[in-house]
């Protein structure tokens, strides 16, 4: 079976809001979905809106926040520097890809809530049943996209984020645009929600959520998963017509 295509997109706003303070992806959000992808042979390709260097949020890269992960990929010089040196969304073609998977930290609820970009390839892999992996506020990715009847695609559909809970423990309530939980709700989300800061991962259908951080791990095994029952069950329709 041929290697796995994975699309991992990141955010490429670095600034909080008016706070002065800096945000930008969360590095355990990326790197431990990354090497759970890596580990197991699949080819990555990291993307952003603006693409070139992925600012990565500065807590992020905090003692108490560094995971094994999160060092590996500090560590990794091949890993820096794809992210160093993303594509541009505009150059992405669902096409060649098997998965795609947003990463969190606070960026992304700028700059990927209302992407045209990204909004048109994540409707592209929906409409084939790819896998689509959102873990904390990457899945703001979803705001947007619509369904075929002009819908918001996250109607009904059963998933998580970063909670309202979870954001006032942080204490950015008042810094970000919007809380998430609430507009996924307000959009007619079936949102679930575990205990604040735990794993939590959810899937339907072909997209997953995971809640946080936490869950980012977890959240990519699923895809991976996803993706491999999904190549099998293609081989075996294949070999059946081929009978």
């Amino acid at each position: 079976m041929e290697a796995q295509k994975v699309l991992i997109i990141t955010t490429s706003h670095s600034v909080l809001g008016d706070t002065g303070e800096k945000t930008g992806v969360w590095l355990e959000e990326l790197a431990a979905p990354y090497y759970v992808f890596d580990d197991a042979g699949a080819i990555i390709t990291i993307a952003s809106p603006n693409g070139g260097e992925v600012p990565l949020d500065p807590k992020s890269e905090q003692v108490d926040a560094l995971t094994p992960s999160s060092k590996r990929f500090q560590q990794d010089t091949a890993a820096m520097n794809s992210l160093n040196h993303t594509i541009p969304l505009k150059e992405i073609k669902e096409e060649e890809f098997d998965a795609v998977f947003l990463p969190g930290g606070h960026g992304p609820m700028w700059d990927l809530s209302n992407n045209v970009v990204l909004k048109s390839i994540l409707e592209a892999f929906n409409k084939k049943q790819k896998p689509i992996g959102l873990v904390c506020h990457g899945v703001v990715g979803l705001v947007s996209l619509q369904n075929d009847e002009g819908e918001p695609l996250v109607k009904g559909l059963k998933l998580t984020s970063f909670s309202d809970s979870e954001e006032e423990a942080v204490g950015l309530t008042k810094v970000v645009p919007f809380l998430l939980e609430s507009k996924l709700r307000s959009l007619g989300a079936n949102y679930h929600k575990g205990s604040d800061f735990s794993v939590y991962v959810v899937a339907d259908v072909n997209i997953i959520t995971g809640q946080n951080p936490a869950s980012s791990n977890d959240t990519a095994i699923e895809i991976l998963s996803m993706i491999t029952s999904k190549k099998k069950q293609l081989h075996t329709d294949q070999y059946s017509n081929s009978q």
